[in-house]
């Protein structure tokens, strides 16, 4: 048996609580930027920032769930065991 710890599972409340309050975020700073009294110019610009914040964010929340994957001991020993297998492996010996 194995003495690793699996990682802690969100609920179904937080993942929609999580959802919901991303969506009034950006459904509020869309309003926002759609009534502020300023140039269509001015007005574009911020949305497009206000996307690039927001796929940016998406990015980097990936990147940091990949690196704490990859750093997990279950990973590194499948890694290890591996690596054992393919430095083992003689591709030269018949398997008859």
């Amino acid at each position: 048996m194995s003495n690793t710890t699996l990682p802690a599972r969100t609920t179904a409340a937080f993942f929609l609580q999580a959802v919901l309050s991303f969506g009034i975020a950006l459904v509020a700073v869309g309003v926002g930027v759609a009534y502020l009294p300023v140039d269509a110019w001015v007005r574009a610009f911020l949305a497009l920032g206000t996307l690039f914040l927001v796929s940016s964010s998406f990015t980097l929340a990936k990147c940091v769930r990949d690196q704490q994957e990859s750093s997990t001991v279950r990973v590194r020993l499948d890694e290890a065991r591996l690596d054992k297998l393919i430095a083992e492996h003689d591709p030269f010996v018949s398997q008859l």
